[in-house]
């Protein structure tokens, strides 16, 4: 573990709020077996700091305990360091993508949903409906959780972050920075804009309704959304508009036609539906235009529609939006 400051003193605030009323000597040992080199000097110091920050005070003879202040630091500081862990997660998973979709083969990032082996015909008629839209093809595995004699099954599915290791692997950097609830219409002609090629890509994204923007935009937030029932699979599938949870990314212009090319055949070989736009071009950007030197992809992965469609019908025991990176060759077409 490095001793980043900011890091090293949420961890003495953590530290303070488990074993409070704590002194400088005991808390440089819980320190150091967290990892730190550390000088009791040094957490003197910073205790000081904290004192007159007013998230810490002294308690006779005893050491230092939190003040309310200092709990309210420490739950913010818990956020960001949840969604700081889920942003590495997202940049080693998509690190550690070899598909190619020109060949159809290599490893991709997943996501998964549990349910119940008592459900599974249901399950199946959700994915045979999700394969037979404009959100298909479906490529997934089905797996029983412990073993053949488990009452729960497991379905993986491709990850929308699939294309942000894509894009990596070819040098084009790109990273999901804006998660929202999207409007979407499997007819071409209900997009309230000028665009040839929605029937290409899966559908027509009409609009963004709901927004998470910056360091907020992790993938775990994909999850507070579905399970929040924002979404609406079923109309989607029912050729109404619904409601899916999508992702939008900003990559250099200059890559434009490269990174059109891999997304559409990722979207065409794994299923969902994205939107690319170029600058100045209409189109259904969650804050508004890019800069002109880049470029926009929003990308409704096939994950997080199964997902949002299992939720919706009432079968999902539990799921994780970012559950691993899985060989294409291990999943099956419905």
């Amino acid at each position: 573990m490095t001793t980043d400051p900011d890091r090293r003193t949420y961890d003495i605030l953590r530290l303070l709020a488990e074993y409070e009323p704590i002194g400088s000597v005991h808390l440089t040992e819980h320190l150091r077996k967290h990892g730190y080199s550390v000088t009791e000097r040094t957490v003197r110091n910073t205790l000081a700091d904290l004192d007159d920050a007013g998230l810490t005070v002294k308690v006779g003879g005893k050491g230092r305990r939190l003040t309310p202040a200092g709990r309210d630091e420490l739950e913010r500081g818990g956020v960001t360091g949840r969604v700081e862990r889920v942003r590495e997660r997202i940049a080693n998973l998509t690190s550690r993508v070899t598909y190619d979709p020109a060949t159809d083969s290599g490893d991709l990032v997943v996501g998964t949903v549990t349910v119940s082996r008592e459900d599974r015909d249901t399950l199946e008629e959700l994915l045979v409906a999700l394969n037979d839209s404009m959100l298909g093809p479906v490529r997934m595995s089905i797996d029983f959780v412990g073993g053949s004699d488990s009452d729960r099954i497991q379905v993986t599915i491709p990850s929308s972050v699939t294309v942000d290791g894509v894009l990596l692997s070819h040098g084009i950097e790109s990273h999901p920075e804006t998660i929202g609830v999207i409007e979407y219409h499997q007819n071409p002609t209900s997009v309230p804009y000028d665009d040839p090629e929605p029937a290409d890509h899966g559908g027509a994204i009409r609009r963004f309704i709901d927004v998470i923007h910056d360091k907020q935009a992790t993938v775990d937030l994909v999850s507070l959304l579905i399970a929040a029932r924002q979404t609406d699979i079923t109309s989607a599938i029912d050729g109404e508009t619904g409601l899916l949870v999508a992702d939008n990314r900003e990559f250099p212009l200059v890559h434009y036609e490269t990174a059109r090319d891999l997304v559409v055949n990722c979207r065409d070989r794994l299923g969902g539906v994205l939107d690319i736009r170029r600058p100045r071009e209409p189109g259904p950007f969650p804050w508004g235009e890019p800069g002109w030197k880049f470029a926009s992809l929003t990308y409704a992965g096939p994950s997080e529609c199964l997902i949002s469609f299992c939720v919706e019908s009432g079968i999902a025991l539990e799921w994780e939006t970012l559950a691993g990176v899985k060989s294409c060759s291990d999943l099956s077409s419905v």
